[in-house]
């Protein structure tokens, strides 16, 4: 129980993390392009887990062995993870829109419980599906359903592919974490994750401009590298390691949660009564799950 409290714990924080990250990249992507500002995040990302790392490292006088079979396990998660999910997030949300992506992007979870169940052979259990389905019903409920799907197919179809590959992102952690810790797996993915965006940021730079003499511009890009990518990926990972995967996905519900609130806080935005009755959906799926024994799991 209690170390599905510290997951629960990390998961939200990291949900949380990413939905605040929205605000501030509205506000930097006036100023850096999508592809160069992902690519500045992964450097001051990997800089930051990279020294923390080192640190603990000399604090423990030891240090990480990686075989070289264990460097393709951290090369395909940086890859289809913080690469390809990423990238597809936001070409997606482009071709059609924040809403439509929004929604879509929800159907990870019910992903990360099939692909459990195939790669880490996790039981597909009732408490499981009932939460997945209560769970996302709420997303629905709260985003709501008028969107022109139709108008975006391309656009939803790579939505699609950025739901299907974060969940394989968040299965192949669960992996990882049978060898590595949370900051080393998070540290290396995110440094082949810059390797493979380093190409795209080039030729976007071919044809667009990056303007940073703002002080706003570099505090935002710090922040989104340091907190939003570096603290919210160990986060993520770290829940994924103390918790079943099935049941961590579940947290992934919390951005628009999170989103919501923080328009209501923020921007004065009015939370009508369908935002409580999603967020009685989400919370009752997450705690079903949360509060069962492990021997239930």
């Amino acid at each position: 129980m209690k170390q599905n409290f510290i997951g629960a714990i990390c998961l939200s924080l990291a949900a949380s993390m990413w939905d605040g990250m929205y605000v501030v990249s509205k506000y930097v992507l006036d100023y850096i392009p999508p592809l160069t500002l992902v690519w500045v995040r992964y450097v001051i990302a990997f800089v930051f887990l990279f020294v923390v790392l080192k640190m603990i490292h000399i604090k423990n006088g030891n240090r990480t062995v990686i075989k070289k079979s264990d460097w393709l396990l951290l090369a395909w998660i940086g890859f289809i993870g913080y690469f390809v999910s990423i990238a597809f997030q936001f070409i997606g949300t482009k071709l059609s829109d924040a809403h439509t992506g929004a929604l879509i992007t929800s159907a990870t979870p019910a992903f990360i419980v099939v692909f459990a169940r195939l790669i880490l052979k996790e039981k597909l259990t009732v408490r499981k599906i009932t939460s997945v389905f209560l769970a996302t019903l709420g997303v629905v409920i709260v985003i709501g359903w008028d969107t022109k799907v139709g108008t975006y197919l391309v656009g939803c179809i790579i939505l699609v592919g950025a739901a299907i590959t974060w969940a394989l992102l968040s299965v192949y952690v669960k992996v990882a974490s049978k060898r590595f810790s949370s900051l080393t797996i998070t540290t290396y993915a995110v440094l082949f994750a810059l390797v493979f965006t380093t190409p795209a940021m080039i030729w976007e730079l071919q044809s667009n401009d990056v303007y940073y003499q703002n002080i706003l511009i570099i505090f935002g890009v710090i922040y989104l590298g340091v907190v939003s990518t570096a603290g919210a990926f160990f986060l993520w990972n770290k829940g994924m390691e103390l918790m079943d995967a099935g049941i961590g996905s579940l947290f992934f519900f919390f951005q628009p949660l999170v989103g919501s609130y923080l328009g209501w806080l923020l921007l004065k935005e009015k939370l009508d009564v369908n935002f409580f009755i999603g967020s009685f959906l989400i919370m009752t799926g997450v705690v079903i799950v949360t509060l069962q024994k492990k021997k239930s799991m």
